[in-house]
């Protein structure tokens, strides 16, 4: 799939004051797309790459990557990231310094990932810590994160963002993603139509609080949100058509972040809520929600809550609040929002997700202040500003 990494090329080329950013040397998305990763190993170089998976993934993808590496006379070890005492895999600071223990014991020279968001979190920063590169196996289209230059991972219960390794190549497997859980198909098209809000929540900053914005970046995710949209149903069926267009769509997400340097175009106040939940079940111990499941749902109720902030008295005469509602009436509704989950078999309610109305209420009042660097209409709404911020 090197158009991927061409239109890239492309739109770094277009903007102006873009971040420095390394590309992926090789982006892959089609059948049978693991039979090309021993030969890149083998291109590389590698002489004692460690295999990062849980018992899952491994299960998924693990025996072609171990058979190829046999083959190859590439020495291959493998750690398997332990569950926590509620029996989740979490990236927290014990699932990093386990995949560290595991790089220096082995002496590896470089890390390959199998599994979906949490895994690559974990392997992504152990790469960097370490000074080796990483390769990306994705075993479920579940998230957009594949790309990513940061880590979000949980130190203390409190989520941060750090920064880490890009992969060197991205292998995506359409054969293998199909068959990923259905939930997690589901939960990375729920990732997807988070850009609905946080695309808005960047224009409202940058209207707001002059954010840096790129236009470039936008119509990049704008594309990729549009691609999962037309093609719902055949993400529904798990068609090749349909996890294809939503692998790429994911990808080419996380590398318009990667372009712009910020996560503005992808998370906004749907990820802040997302977020928040996360937090809080970590902090009760409870088993945790699936990311995009998350961020599906948390869309849904953000644009509900905008769409009520859009008639709000005593602004009708101001310019710039005639602006910010036109925006808001270019979001899908709520109900579209859920239909669209329902399409592909997600929950599209909090009570089918599993959160509560009194922690959504609490989120929805606090989660602004898990990204102060952000200037949402949630945060505004909260502080009190709207009508502060417009007249400046």
């Amino acid at each position: 799939m090197s158009n991927i990494l061409e239109h890239m090329r492309v739109a770094a080329a277009e903007m102006e004051g873009g971040a420095a950013f390394t590309l992926p040397r090789v982006v892959v998305v089609e059948p049978r797309a693991l039979n090309k990763v021993v030969p890149f190993m083998e291109e590389q170089g590698w002489k004692t790459p460690l295999l990062v998976a849980d018992i899952h993934t491994l299960k998924a993808a693990g025996g072609s990557v171990e058979k190829g590496c046999k083959e190859a006379g590439i020495p291959i070890h493998i750690t398997l990231v332990l569950p926590n005492a509620i029996g989740d895999v979490i990236a927290d600071e014990a699932s990093v310094v386990q995949v560290l223990l595991a790089v220096q014991h082995n002496k590896a020279d470089a890390i390959i990932v199998l599994g979906s968001g949490t895994l690559h979190d974990v392997a992504r920063y152990a790469a960097y810590t370490a000074g080796i590169p990483f390769l990306s196996i994705p075993t479920a289209p579940s998230v957009d994160g594949f790309t990513s230059n940061g880590s979000p991972l949980i130190i203390r219960g409190n989520k941060l963002t750090i920064l880490a390794a890009g992969p060197v190549a991205i292998f995506a497997d359409t054969d293998i993603l199909r068959k990923a859980p259905a939930a997690m198909i589901a939960a990375g098209f729920g990732d997807m139509l988070g850009k609905y809000t946080s695309l808005f929540d960047w224009k409202f900053g940058r209207l707001t609080a002059d954010e840096p914005y790129s236009t470039v970046v936008a119509a990049i995710t704008e594309k990729a949100l549009s691609a999962c949209v037309t093609h719902a149903e055949d993400i529904g069926s798990h068609s090749e058509l349909g996890i294809r267009v939503l692998t790429e769509a994911l990808i080419e997400s996380g590398l318009a972040i990667l372009l712009f340097g910020q996560s503005h175009s992808a998370s906004g106040a749907e990820h802040h809520l997302s977020h928040y939940w996360e937090m809080e079940y970590i902090r009760t111990g409870r088993r945790q929600l699936l990311h995009g499941a998350k961020v599906g749902v948390a869309c849904a109720e953000i644009s509900s809550l905008y769409y009520e902030l859009a008639d709000l008295p005593g602004l009708d005469n101001n310019s710039q609040w005639e602006r910010v509602r036109n925006e808001v009436n270019r979001l899908p509704t709520s109900d579209r929002i859920r239909e669209l989950l329902r399409t592909v078999h997600g929950p599209s309610t909090l009570e089918e997700l599993g959160v509560s109305n009194d922690l959504l209420r609490r989120s929805l009042e606090e989660a602004h202040l898990i990204r102060m660097n952000r200037h949402t209409l949630l945060r505004a709404f909260n502080e009190g500003t709207i009508a502060t911020v417009l007249a400046e």
